[in-house]
């Protein structure tokens, strides 16, 4: 942890410093209360241990400065004056915890492990929170689809780095899925995984939502706020439908994303960011960028290494074996016998175009398990649309070009390569390639 002692006595902060160091944690000092709050506007820190009586100032004072300027910070009150009414006020104002001097080493330790040990749960809090909202069984990362595992295979290595990643594909493809696989994986594990979901808010509420707020600063903000990039201190940012992101506050974004700087609004005190960006859209960003609703330097910032999450309908291969994923997950949590599918069930799932992805596939289980009374899924226990699809189907009125097209499209999702395809139709991989770029 980051870790700020303020002591107006040279030795006492010396020392200190050799006792945190010695327990892994980085130091900084100041000699006066005034040089703690200049200190927090640069930088982020974890713990501010703070003498109450500093040479010409109060340490309660210093304090509530603290806890304005540094919200997240966890301040611990130093005394050699300890009283019970020091201490209630102390932490009538906001402090973390008290501790008399001299203090011991195991004295600083006891409190760095209560300080870990709530930042943790913080965090965890706000994981939570963020899985409430999409709830769901855990990302499955077998799949028989070339093109998912290319992708998945791709995003574990970009995972190791600090890179900003862009999550590309249409509504429902797991975009948000594989973003918190991404975190899970990274050198960020244990901090929090925060979400914005850009749509759901005017563009005044989104930047307070954002980047926090002071009091005072809008009709309605009553105490100061953090915001959400304050809260993923440590972990990762999830940045939900960022194409639908105003313009004012993708200048905003821009600034954090190239200098690891953001202002909570209604201040012009400068705080650092230390958040790894992962964003999602199923937008065309370039075209919005040419369209000029999107800025096209943050469309390169966000597009360092981008990832296109493929359709359901291009993984028929892995439709039944998801659908079994979903089917114990929601008989598990609505007490259902539910075991299975049963074939005809199997092969309505398999010929649908899925145009709602794996959040229509989840949704069409989840129902389905609601609604059956047998141990195993039947057709008709299916919503109407799936097993009386209007799509391309044997039989149907439908042109043998549409039937053509379908056909070379399922089986490219379902094969690793195109000779493997041009194989099963016994055309050559160069006739393959032009009915595909002609179709």
């Amino acid at each position: 942890m980051r870790v700020l002692v303020v002591d107006d006595e040279k030795n006492i902060r010396r020392t200190f410093s050799l006792a945190v160091e010695s327990m892994d944690h980085q130091v900084s000092t100041a000699a006066s209360g005034k040089e703690a709050i200049e200190q927090l506007k640069r930088a982020n820190f974890d713990v501010a241990f703070l003498d109450l009586k500093l040479s010409q100032e109060s340490g309660l004072d210093i304090l509530e400065e603290i806890v304005r300027a540094s919200p997240q910070t966890f301040v611990v009150i130093i005394t050699a004056y300890a009283s019970v009414e020091t201490a209630v006020e102390a932490m009538r104002r906001r402090a973390f915890d008290y501790v008399p001097k001299p203090c011991t080493p195991e004295q600083i330790r006891h409190v760095l492990t209560s300080v870990e040990r709530t930042r943790k749960l913080e965090r965890q809090v706000a994981d939570l929170e963020s899985r409430l909202v999409a709830s769901g069984p855990e990302l499955d990362l077998v799949t028989e689809s070339p093109a998912i595992r290319k992708v998945i295979d791709l995003a574990l290595k970009a995972a190791q780095s600090e890179a900003t990643v862009l999550l590309l594909g249409e509504t429902g493809t797991g975009k948000s899925v594989l973003a918190r696989e991404i975190h899970r994986r990274s050198r960020r594990p244990d901090g929090a995984f925060v979400t914005v979901s850009c749509p759901s808010l005017s563009q005044e509420l989104l930047e307070s939502e954002l980047f926090g707020y002071v009091k005072g600063a809008f009709t309605g903000a009553y105490h100061d706020t953090i915001g959400r990039v304050a809260t993923a201190t440590g972990g990762t940012l999830f940045l939900d439908e960022i194409g639908e992101l105003p313009l004012g506050v993708q200048a905003r974004l821009l600034r954090l994303l190239q200098e690891r700087e953001y202002e909570r609004v209604g201040e012009s005190i400068a705080r650092r960011a230390d958040v790894r960006i992962i964003s999602a859209t199923n937008r065309d960003l370039a075209k919005a960028v040419a369209e000029g609703t999107f800025r096209q330097d943050l469309y390169y910032r966000l597009n360092v290494i981008s990832l296109q999450m493929p359709p359901l309908r291009e993984r028929a291969a892995d439709i039944e074996r998801m659908a079994m994923l979903y089917l114990n997950f929601a008989a598990s949590h609505t007490g259902k016998s539910v075991r299975t599918f049963a074939p005809a069930a199997v092969d309505a799932l398999r010929s649908y175009s899925w145009p709602g992805n794996l959040r229509e596939l989840r949704n069409v289980i989840e129902r389905a398990v609601i609604l059956s009374d047998h141990e195993r899924i039947e057709i008709d226990d299916l919503s109407d649309i799936v097993h009386s699809p209007s799509e391309v189907r044997l039989g149907g009125e439908f042109t043998l070009e549409q039937i053509e097209a379908e056909h070379i499209r399922r089986l490219i999702a379902s094969h690793k390569t195109l000779e493997e395809v041009s194989d099963v139709l016994r055309i050559d991989p160069a006739t393959l390639y032009r009915k595909r770029k002609r179709l």
